[in-house]
């Protein structure tokens, strides 16, 4: 598989995955949160769960306009967005100390966004290297 194809199906990966947990914690985030983490959230914990609801919807919408031309300079651009994000979110829930009856679903979570951070990194790294031998 080139590195077009593999870029494309992981911004396909991405729009299916992080429009619906965006729309989800912009519509009712203490519910995800709570199954997430183990925790319900409150006060300004709410606003932040919208707002980054507010971000994967826009990353999700990216990702999915991006899968058309994803070695483009814009597609290029929203795949090193979602590589970053998947590295954050990565390490974040690896180190998220939820309740412990809830633990396995943030590293499944966090093991996700490293396989999906290491595709698109390599995909990444193939299409610089075969744009620098042209």
């Amino acid at each position: 598989m080139n590195e077009t194809k593999w870029l494309s199906g992981l911004l396909g990966i991405g729009a299916v995955l992080e429009t619906p947990v965006g729309l989800g914690l912009l519509i009712s985030p203490s519910p995800l949160v709570l199954l997430l983490l183990g925790a319900p959230l409150s006060g300004a914990g709410l606003v932040a769960a919208r707002l980054a609801g507010g971000g994967l919807l826009a990353l999700g919408i990216s990702c999915w306009f991006a899968r058309a031309t994803p070695t483009a300079r814009a597609g290029v651009g929203v795949a090193v967005a979602f590589l970053l994000y998947n590295i954050v979110a990565c390490i974040t829930l690896a180190l998220a100390t939820p309740v412990p009856m809830s633990r396995a679903l943030p590293l499944v979570a966090s093991a996700l966004h490293g396989m999906l951070a290491v595709g698109l990194l390599i995909a990444l790294i193939v299409r610089n290297r075969r744009r620098d031998a042209t």
